[in-house]
């Protein structure tokens, strides 16, 4: 199977990246996230993970993907695939600006732009991701734009997932 290719922007901000899907490591993930795409959603910078953006999505897989290519310490240009139940999303701290419902089931796509990161939340302890697509072109300009986001803030920005 030929390499298939992502574009991950922020769209407010105008700034792209282009990610390889990890199809030899994440086969059931990677195929469940070019089925649904294109995806494009409220972005939010992470509290715990450090440097991380993501978007948060209603379920589209028929079933979940198992944990496949998991990591806790993802590395700059890692793309990944978290599924929360509102349970672990529906508190105040996350700092949503909607209501995340107990019972809903919702998929976090993330892209991490710099080192160091962490996945684990003083809430629930753990949280590995599933590394499904690397960033391979562009992730400087991105990264830039992330660390404004931080420090300008999300609101009014989106990230957005479409084949390359």
């Amino acid at each position: 199977m030929a390499d298939r290719f992502v574009t991950v922007s922020l769209t407010r901000r105008d700034v792209h990246c282009t990610a390889r899907l990890l199809t030899d490591r994440a086969p059931l993930t990677c195929a469940a996230v070019w089925e649904a795409l294109p995806l494009a959603g409220d972005v939010y910078h992470a509290k715990y993970a450090r440097n991380e953006i993501y978007a948060l999505f209603p379920p589209f897989a028929s079933t979940e993907p198992p944990l496949e290519n998991p990591t806790v310490t993802p590395i700059p240009g890692d793309l990944c695939y978290f599924s929360f139940t509102g349970t672990e999303l529906g508190t105040r701290a996350y700092g949503y600006d909607r209501e995340v419902r107990p019972g809903a089931t919702l998929v976090d796509l993330a892209l991490f732009y710099e080192r160091n990161n962490l996945l684990l939340n003083g809430d629930v302890g753990w949280v590995p991701g599933i590394v499904w697509g690397q960033v391979v072109e562009g992730l400087e300009a991105m990264a830039e734009a992330c660390n404004d986001l931080w420090r300008g803030g999300a609101a009014g920005e989106t990230l957005s997932f479409r084949r390359a």
